[in-house]
């Protein structure tokens, strides 16, 4: 995490007034970046939950932060929820969790695919000004730990034309600037201890995401990154593949995978403690798929509405009415095959997540979070990332916070 420094009491009064405000702004923040280096390797289990979730049965004990989607933007620079009833009664829902294990954080995040007014919500210091204190208002109200922001994406135009400017590259990192501002100031006002900060996170993605932000610099506003390592395949896609691969197919070595979104963001210069990568727990498919190598990297005539959830999967795909799960070695991804009907469907598993997870440790990175909860009601997939992740953590390693 960045560490950053602690504001010492002015006062010139007396030496002794100086030395010990300079001693207090050093035991502070060497308190903050002990949280960025512990003793031993801390990782983070991060759920994202929407208003699809059975709040009951997330698996709290297992987790370390869970991520409400979503607040949104409206067109002055407002952070808002669009059922704010609802929104409610899930927030409670969740902070309730904390009884089952007091170390969980909730965040909210903002945005999401198809949100709007983000890059009006940038634009000015005033309209950024507005956008973190309404969102810093909205955590308090609902005694929450942080904010995640998902703008997808900065200097793009999304879904059904939503609004974008070249500026969104700087705009984006000022905005971060002034949500870390409001969120230290709240800190601050709350009493909240120094390992124990109001949090500040983003969801991000690869590729040419790099040339419309500062990647580079805007990590030091932050406590991690979430890195949207899935949705790489699906129905704009003419031809089958993973969607949410470890690492590349032997025969498609340039496409997008986990370990070419994390080098990415090791090559920006970002902490590896900061990078969370992504895991699906939902599939995508296709069908009129070639027959050669399973399906795998065919063309396809025709793909699968939406995304099919794990849950879904085990009950209706896996192993019945002809589907075959294969793994692909190389790319340390599953995916099933259906010979007869010609279909193709993406998909992590429990073995997947494993590789995953293993990844995360080997390379000393922040984490994992996965989308969504809803997709894994039974908590196969948590289990799979939890005992891999975390119950195998060294002993004395705690969660990050």
């Amino acid at each position: 995490m960045h560490c950053r420094p602690s504001r010492s009491v002015r006062s010139r009064t007396s030496l002794a007034c100086r030395v010990f405000a300079l001693l207090l702004g050093l035991a502070l923040a060497a308190g903050t970046c002990a949280r960025s280096a512990p003793a031993e390797q801390a990782f983070r289990l991060i759920a994202y939950a929407s208003g699809h979730t059975d709040f009951a049965r997330i698996p709290a004990a297992k987790l370390t932060h869970v991520n409400y989607a979503f607040a949104l933007v409206n067109e002055q620079a407002e952070v808002y929820f669009r059922s704010p009833d609802s929104a409610a009664s899930h927030l409670a829902a969740l902070t309730a969790l904390k009884k089952v294990n007091p170390r969980l954080k909730v965040l909210v995040s903002i945005g999401g695919w198809g949100a709007d007014h983000f890059s009006d919500a940038a634009l000015t210091a005033d309209t950024r000004a507005r956008f973190a204190r309404t969102a810093v208002d909205l955590m308090r109200q609902h005694h929450l730990d942080g904010i995640d922001l998902d703008w997808e994406y900065p200097g793009h135009p999304g879904p059904g034309g939503l609004k974008f400017r070249a500026e969104d590259k700087q705009n984006f990192t000022l905005l971060l600037r002034a949500c870390r501002t409001a969120l230290d100031a709240a800190s601050a006002a709350d009493q909240r201890a120094a390992g124990d900060h109001y949090l500040l996170t983003i969801a991000s993605s690869d590729g040419d995401y790099f040339d419309r932000t500062e990647m580079s610099s805007l990590h030091a506003e932050l406590d991690w990154i979430n890195v949207m390592t899935y949705d790489r395949t699906g129905e704009w896609s003419k031809t089958t593949g993973h969607h949410a691969s470890l690492f590349a197919s032997k025969d498609a070595p340039t496409a997008p995978s986990t370990d070419s979104a994390v080098q990415q963001h090791l090559g920006a210069g970002i902490p590896p403690a900061k990078i969370v990568v992504g895991a699906a727990f939902y599939g995508r498919g296709w069908t009129g798929v070639g027959q050669q190598a399973h399906g795998l990297l065919q063309p396809a005539e025709q793909p699968i509405d939406g995304n099919l959830s794990y849950a879904r999967l085990a009950r209706e795909f896996i192993g019945r009415d002809g589907y075959e799960r294969h793994w692909d070695s190389d790319a340390q991804a599953a995916f099933l095959w259906n010979p007869t009907t010609g279909t193709f469907i993406t998909y992590e598993d429990p073995a997947a997540l494993r590789a995953k997870a293993n990844y995360v440790k080997q390379h000393r990175l922040g984490g994992v979070m996965f989308w969504e909860q809803a997709h894994d009601p039974d908590g196969v997939l948590v289990e799979a990332l939890h005992a891999t992740l975390l119950a195998a953590a060294p002993s004395g390693a705690v969660a990050a916070p």
